[in-house]
């Protein structure tokens, strides 16, 4: 008798035990490079918010800022080994993967975020979530950071004014190709160093949006930025195709809704933060912001429309000129 109640315990434990693990939650660990008060950083907390909501706490999320877990450089890599499950990059680091993200690096191709906005959610847009998918990452949506200013150690105002100059820039060839052509000289550096490189001037400049220029303090060790509106920093939210196949219908439908709820709530941050923190660098009198004249951008338009024409092959022609077309309203 005692044999046969020493193995019903047994048995029961064991069932108990495996419902205890079926009950524990799916654990999303969300990667970013960062602050959390911008735009990427709070819609993060946002969809962390969501998610908990939307699955009553079965599907958990952990949001790493900062580099914590991982930089852009290496956070895809990540991914694909399972040690990360969501990030989300600037566009320019998936140019190891695919060459038609690209054209969000392109100089001056959009006139602003209503323009980019066009273009995503067109059926060309949306399309381009999926230019990763043959290397077993699946783009779920799109966040805008903002336009991009030029900040310097020297007034940056026509294109001659960059010649010789240092810049740091993400790892993208067409950035490398944008200041090439100014003869300028472009150097792929992570962005939890650019701070250090500027104040210990190992480089002259850096091409940046208004919410990371003062969530970095970059704008505290460059005496100039100019108000360039040049480039796009966007970021793409992306899962791998293991993770997101391990989840059930239902919960990707509710992860997906929760991550489109967060894009519009960090997409707006976004729009507002740019017109907040450019005025907060302005009021701190540490730099000096350089608005161009419509003749001074004009000369800095057609110097790197070339840039254009370089990628045109890798990226597409029709694909080029749809995204340009998104600035007609």
């Amino acid at each position: 008798m005692r044999i046969l109640l020493t193995a019903a315990f047994v048995a029961v434990s064991l069932i108990s035990a495996a419902g205890a693990v079926a009950d524990e939650p799916t654990v999303i660990k969300f990667s970013h490079v960062v602050a959390e008060n911008t735009p990427k950083g709070l819609m993060a907390q946002r969809f962390q918010e969501l998610v908990a909501e939307k699955t009553d706490a079965e599907i958990e999320v952990e949001v790493y800022p900062n580099s914590q877990l991982f930089g852009d450089d290496k956070v895809l890599e990540a991914m694909l080994l399972g040690d990360v499950q969501m990030a989300a990059p600037a566009l320019s680091k998936f140019s190891r993967y695919t060459d038609v993200l690209a054209l969000y690096d392109l100089p001056f191709l959009f006139e602003d975020l209503d323009a980019v906005d066009r273009f995503q959610q067109s059926e060309e847009g949306q399309a381009m979530l999926n230019a990763v998918a043959d290397k077993g990452l699946i783009g779920l949506g799109y966040l805008h950071n903002g336009m991009k200013q030029l900040s310097a150690s020297k007034p940056l105002r026509v294109p001659e004014d960059a010649e010789g100059l240092k810049f740091r820039i993400m790892s993208s060839d067409v950035l490398e190709a944008q200041f090439e052509v100014l003869n300028a000289a472009p150097l792929k550096k992570p962005f939890s160093e650019v701070f250090t490189l500027l104040q210990t001037k190992a480089i002259d400049g850096q091409e940046n949006t208004w919410s990371n220029i003062y969530s970095k303090k970059f704008f505290e060790v460059q005496p100039y930025i100019t108000e360039s509106n040049h480039g796009l920093l966007d970021y793409m939210v992306v899962t791998s195709k293991e993770f997101w196949s391990r989840l059930t219908d239902e919960q990707r439908t509710e992860v997906k809704a929760a991550l489109d709820e967060a894009l519009a709530y960090g997409n707006q941050i976004a729009r507002d933060k740019a017109i907040e923190d450019k005025e907060k660098i302005a009021e701190s009198g540490r730099t000096e912001i350089i608005e161009l004249t419509p003749e001074q951008r004009a000369q800095w338009v057609e110097a790197m429309r070339p840039v254009w024409r370089q990628f045109e092959d890798d990226i597409g022609a029709e694909r080029i000129e749809a995204a340009y077309r998104s600035n007609d309203d």
